[in-house]
């Protein structure tokens, strides 16, 4: 699953390097700022639905120019969208956009939170979007991130008065907020959150209003004298780069939505409105009016607030080192603090600094970057002081409770290196993003209470380096890493997992059966320790039989593979399940699949899913053989028609010519190929003249803007934004005559039976008289949509354009889908022998 992926993104510091998972060294100038951050007491939180719902230019402000303490809390992880860079869907699109949040947050300097709402698709109204999340589970998330992170501001991102008119998460982002608003200091509410937490009250609520929510003449008319404007294009010198600039980088981060994005810069104006709170004079474009933010704000601070003041108005940007007396003498101040909130936040930030200023470089790094329980794994342990500073490392620390004593003076850059070990102990649990580890629901994951809110597992194998600067002991907790090197790379990283001793994938999600001959199965059993030895066998419903039962497992070296063959044999009526490849080493049975996610721009993911495949029996006929594939946006159309025996070339652009075209019986594109593929619409002519001549070709959906072009069809045809959500709204049949509803399958009212996550989108509302609509559809107190599927007759052939979410069904398996589909692929094969 690995995935190259070529971007630029120019950065002149570098914390910003692309290379996302190397440590941070920070720079004399990055220090700087970490001080003047260090120096403020305050909090802002940021709320909205989905990754790329957040305004990086706000964050960015709050974070680099006020140097508040910034957070963007997600509802959700974005599981329900689309992915423009990889085959990542549903769990590990959550997954991807997880890391793509927290690689913007390291560009503009916000942190990131979550709750466990589970991005179920698109919703058109907030009832909708809280009966499915459960209301009550995502408000007491809210309420929790608020009490634990202590905002000070609290930002949404939405209009919590649009009920209807927009996405249905992003109203019920900012519905919640106003309620937990009003919760978060009551004792009564949530209160099982009192034992890790406590209660606390925002001054103030504010919504980041913009002109894309009236229009922009709208907006330049509105009134906004209740409104605080704040100039998010100010410069950063020492960055280089202007507020507006950082931003466009964070949210390039959002790759896989297609974010990438020049950088903009100068005067912008992003303008936030009172909701809730404590009144303010809104032309001194202060949101902290009349809160305390120095260090006078916590008991005892002042003290520490003179020292700390004095390091950040003299700074030494030549010898950063020259402050650490001062810095060590706050530290011990601080650690006597009683306000345990500030005292937590304000320790790590100082840690931090006090690193950076010795040029202290610490790392532990495994010989692999994957284990099995009960293994022994060497360490590498690098230790470099690079200050005139005295240090000794007394000692080091592993998780294992193991504390090694050292006592090693580390004079100035002399570095010393020296090998350590750990043992993983049985049992361990193996290394996967926390809201997966259970089985959830379409609105919810399930979370152990500890790691709610987090955007990701907290790492369980660390080494603390228990060190002695001028005297002072400090800890500083390092989580084992992998560092090693690629010629065409350079140094790379990666986190240090657990993994279990054995895993097992299916090379396919979906097997469709278009007939009762019997298929068969790849498994890869991958081995995560040496000499694994055990068996496999197959799980799989009862109407179902499974040849051999059982199957010999041995495979050598760690990280190698074997693979096995079962052959399915599906009945002879129609159906459907489930097979789950179960490997059994010992007294242990191993149903899991290891998942790698590795792009340039995020650290590298490990993932484990319960490895399972749908099987179905389909009664299913069609015509014609061979198909043509244009590659839009990603889906898996391909794989899916193969699977029912078509054969699918993957066609490019630039191979286009009547020849080519006329070898196939249809031409398919890909979900958003004319928002998406380069040069596209200079093959249209050419396509259409194929069309002319007997072809037949199916468009699937587009999105109605960044259109490459205005002309998709032969004939006029306009998309909209229309779209049904419920996946289980009631389609009606409008041209029951039709041959695509009939030949070769009968199309009934069944095929449209357990759909999932929606019926389609974006749905043509105009369309020229030599189109037929075949369905109309329509969710709950909406006018009927009748753009879903229209067909043209042209010249010979026949040009289909559909909105509905072919691309969805076809991975879940919906029988319907299928039997629609090679209806759809047959329009004009009437004459030709079934397959």
């Amino acid at each position: 699953m690995r995935r190259h992926l070529l971007f630029i993104v120019l950065l002149v510091f570098t914390s910003l390097q692309t290379l996302a998972q190397q440590p941070k060294k920070p720079n004399s100038s990055e220090i700087y700022e970490s001080i003047k951050k260090l120096n403020f007491l305050g909090s802002v939180l940021y709320v909205a639905a989905h990754p790329d719902d957040e305004n990086t230019r706000l964050i960015a402000y709050m974070s680099n120019h006020v140097k508040a303490r910034t957070a963007y809390l997600s509802l959700t992880r974005g599981d329900g969208g689309q992915n423009l860079i990889g085959p990542e869907l549903r769990e590990l699109l959550g997954v991807l956009r997880t890391q793509e949040l927290l690689a913007a947050r390291r560009v503009d300097g916000g942190e990131q939170l979550f709750t466990r709402a589970n991005d179920f698709g698109f919703s058109k109204h907030p009832n909708e979007t809280l009966a499915i999340w459960d209301k009550d589970k995502v408000l007491s998330d809210v309420v929790l991130a608020i009490r634990t992170f202590k905002p000070d501001i609290i930002i949404n991102r939405f209009d919590h008065k649009r009920a209807g008119k927009t996405h249905g998460h992003h109203t019920s982002s900012a519905l919640l907020s106003m309620e937990a608003f009003d919760l978060v200091n009551n004792p009564s509410a949530y209160p099982e959150q009192l034992s890790r937490t406590e209660l606390w009250q925002p001054k103030r609520l504010f919504y980041n209003t913009s002109w894309w929510r009236y229009g922009r003449e709208a907006f330049e008319k509105l009134d906004k004298s209740n409104m605080m404007a704040l100039d998010v294009g100010v410069y950063y010198p020492l960055k280089g780069l202007s507020n507006n600039e950082l931003a466009s980088i964070a949210s390039s981060q959002h790759l896989c939505q297609g974010f990438g994005r020049p950088t903009t810069r100068g005067t912008q104006q992003e303008y936030i409105e009172l909701l809730k709170g404590d009144d303010l004079n809104l032309e001194n474009n202060n949101v902290f009016e009349g809160i305390d933010t120095s260090w006078n704000r916590i008991e005892g601070g002042s003290k520490i607030g003179e020292i700390l003041y004095e390091v950040e108005n003299h700074f030494n940007f030549e010898n950063p080192s020259k402050h650490l007396p001062e810095l060590l003498q706050a530290y011990q101040l601080l650690s006597n603090i009683n306000n345990k909130h500030w005292k937590t936040i304000k320790t790590k930030e100082l840690k931090s600094i006090i690193e950076a200023c010795a040029g202290l470089y610490l790392e532990a790094s495994a010989e692999i970057n994957w284990a099995t329980e009960n293994e022994t794994i060497n360490l590498n342990i690098e230790t470099l002081n690079r200050s005139e500073q005295p240090i000794l490392l007394r000692s080091i620390k592993t998780s294992n409770n193991i504390e090694v004593s050292k006592d090693i003076n580390l004079n100035e850059n002399t570095k010393f290196n020296f090998k350590e070990s750990i043992t993983i102990p049985n049992n361990q649990k193996p290394t996967t993003p926390y809201w997966l580890a259970k089985k959830g629901s379409l609105g919810m994951y399930k979370a152990d209470e500890e790691f709610i809110g987090k955007p990701e597992t907290p790492r369980v194998f660390n080494v603390d380096f228990n060190v002695l600067i001028n005297k002072v002991p400090i800890t500083f907790t390092k989580p084992i890493v992998y560092r090693y090197s690629q010629p065409d790379k350079g140094e790379l990283y990666k986190p240090f997992e657990i993994i279990p001793e054995a895993t097992a994938a299916l090379t396919d999600k979906v097997y469709i059966f278009e007939n009762d001959q019997p298929k068969e199965v790849e498994v890869i059993v991958k081995a995560g320790k040496e000499n694994l030895e055990g068996t496999i066998e197959m799980a799989y419903p009862n109407d179902w039989e499974v040849y051999p039962k059982t199957q010999k497992v041995f495979i050598k070296n760690k990280n190698d593979i074997q693979k096995v063959t079962f052959t399915i044999i599906p009945p002879k009526e129609q159906s459907e399940g489930l097979i789950t490849p179960m490997v059994k080493i010992k007294d242990k049975i191993y149903t899991r699949q290891l998942e790698e996610i590795d792009y340039d721009h995020i650290p590298f993911q490990t993932v484990l899913l319960p490895s399972e495949s749908k099987i179905v029996r389909l009664d299913i006929k069609k015509r014609g053989s061979n198909i043509g594939y244009i590659k839009g946006a990603g889906d898996v159309i391909p794989e899916s028609l193969r699977q029912i025996g078509y054969n699918v070339e993957t066609i490019e652009i630039e191979n286009i010519t009547p020849e080519l075209l006329n070898k196939f019986d249809a031409i398919v594109l890909g979900i958003r190929a004319y928002n998406t593929v380069e040069g596209l619409e200079f093959k249209q002519q050419q396509l259409f003249d194929y069309i002319a001549q007997g072809g037949n070709m199916i468009v699937q959906y587009n999105t109605s803007y960044s259109l490459k072009t205005e002309q998709l069809a032969p004939y006029n045809l306009k998309i909209s934004r229309d779209r049904v959500t419920d996946e289980n709204a009631e389609v009606r049949i409008l041209a029951p005559e039709h041959p695509i509803l009939n030949y070769p399958n009968k199309i009934t009212s069944k095929d449209f039976e357990v759909w999932t996550q929606e019926r389609g989108l974006y749905f043509p509302n105009e369309w020229s008289k030599e189109f037929t609509p075949i369905l109309s559809m329509n969710d709950k107190d909406e006018s009927a949509k009748k753009g879903s599927l229209l067909v043209a007759k042209h010249g010979k052939g026949y040009y289909v354009y559909t909105g509905l979410s072919f691309f969805r069904e076809f991975p879940a398996g919906v029988p319907g889908a299928y039997r629609l589909f090679a209806n759809i692929l047959s329009l004009g094969k009437t004459e030709t022998k079934t397959n």
